[in-house]
């Protein structure tokens, strides 16, 4: 499908851009979103000048991605590292109980 051009409000601020029909729901969350933080920071830090607030927006942004990207890394290692204990468990398992398997089959012949 092709964008659709639509209409937000940031700051005061009007901006069209283009979005997929299907994205259009998700865009105007982040645009709120965004709109919130702003507002948050210019209470919180006193700055007036909206570039210098969208520029700290932006690195409190970027800064939360990369904590998320490493949480996401961690928790891909942890369940990678209980996956191949749990594969080694169950290859274990199976050694042993063709052990009992083939000592039972040769009681019985």
């Amino acid at each position: 499908m092709s964008a659709q051009p639509v209409d937000i409000q940031i700051f005061g601020r009007s901006l069209r851009v283009n979005c997929p029909p299907e994205q259009q729901d998700a865009l105007n969350a982040a645009a709120e979103d965004l709109n919130q933080r702003l507002q948050d920071l210019k209470v919180r830090t006193r700055v007036t000048n909206t570039e210098q607030l969208v520029f700290i927006a932006a690195l409190n942004i970027c800064h939360e991605l990369a904590q998320e990207k490493g949480k996401t890394r961690d928790y891909a290692a942890n369940m990678e590292q209980r996956i191949r204990m749990l594969q080694q468990t169950i290859e274990q398992a199976l050694l042993e109980q063709g052990r009992i398997t083939e000592r039972q089959g040769a009681k019985f012949e």
